[in-house]
């Protein structure tokens, strides 16, 4: 692909997440804020449904044709052809919700199954990071790199409980219980897309976590790869789009990490408890 195609998408991925941004900085911690429920645990606020109409307006004026997946449902039907736009538009709504500052946007630019650009923008951190396809990725502007770590033992991980996905728990607690002890400390934040990034940047030296939506996961992967690591699918595929599952990391955490999750749990596992048309949320109703 020509780099002044990919200079174009990564700049309306900016362009577009910023203007999310600014949206969702001016609700935080606003006691007005409206707010729905799209399913248990699952809930949709005023903020989610400006900064995605935000972005998706950005990627528009740039790219009127281009398909959307977006998690509030902007767009969709519309557009044509091979590029695709994967939007959350408040990734740690939980956590905005309570007023606890670990929150972002995350937007994505993909090919067919080729991720192409990712930003994932953290206002209240003042953190962006993006990622551009064999062109690398950054913090802040500066380049990322997942960590060195040679291992399990010692490790600083990432993690989602599976609370969109309860059938799945018993493999998840399983996993869990075999990686605590060799982990230095493992922390569960409340946005997948940050947690993805911090461990392309190295901060993390692993992730794991079943049952994403794409939009969650399509900046964060792309950025874990073009900083060295591994991302795949609890069967060490490319199946996390099509899943949800996720383990990532640099080289060696991946493979260890990898190694205790098929001790417990595999795609057709999960699969089998946990039905993909069942794990998906509930549309939001007006």
């Amino acid at each position: 692909m020509h780099d002044a195609i990919l200079a174009e998408l990564l700049d309306t991925a900016l362009a577009a997440a910023q203007a999310g941004s600014r949206i969702i900085s001016r609700y935080f911690r606003d006691a007005g804020l409206e707010v729905r429920s799209k399913g248990e645990n699952d809930f949709v606020t005023q903020a989610d449904k400006e900064s995605e109409a935000a972005v998706v307006a950005e990627i528009r004026k740039r790219f009127p044709d281009h398909r959307i997946l977006a998690e509030e449902g902007s767009g969709a039907g519309q557009g044509h052809g091979e590029y695709e736009w994967l939007i959350d538009p408040l990734d740690g709504t939980t956590n905005f919700l309570h007023g606890l500052p670990m929150y972002c946007v995350s937007v994505a630019c993909r090919r067919g199954d080729e991720l192409l650009v990712g930003v994932i923008a953290d206002p209240e951190g003042e953190n962006l990071f993006t990622a551009v396809r064999g062109g690398g990725a950054t913090w802040n502007g500066r380049p990322m790199r997942v960590s060195g770590q040679d291992g399990m033992k010692g490790s600083f991980l990432a993690t989602g409980y599976p609370w969109r996905a309860l059938p799945t728990l018993d493999f998840y607690l399983g996993i869990f219980r075999d990686v605590f002890p060799l982990s230095k400390a493992i922390r569960r934040c409340g946005s997948a897309a940050l947690d993805l990034a911090y461990t392309a940047a190295g901060v993390y030296d692993g992730f794991f976590e079943f049952r994403l939506s794409p939009w969650d996961i399509g900046a964060g992967i792309l950025m874990v790869r073009e900083a060295g690591g591994i991302v795949s699918d609890l069967d060490g595929g490319d199946g996390s789009f099509a899943s949800g599952n996720v383990v990532a990391g640099g080289p060696a955490v991946h493979r260890e990490l990898l190694a205790i999750v098929r001790r417990h749990a595999s795609e057709q596992a999960i699969e089998k408890v946990n039905p993909l048309q069942a794990t998906a949320p509930e549309p939001v109703r007006p």
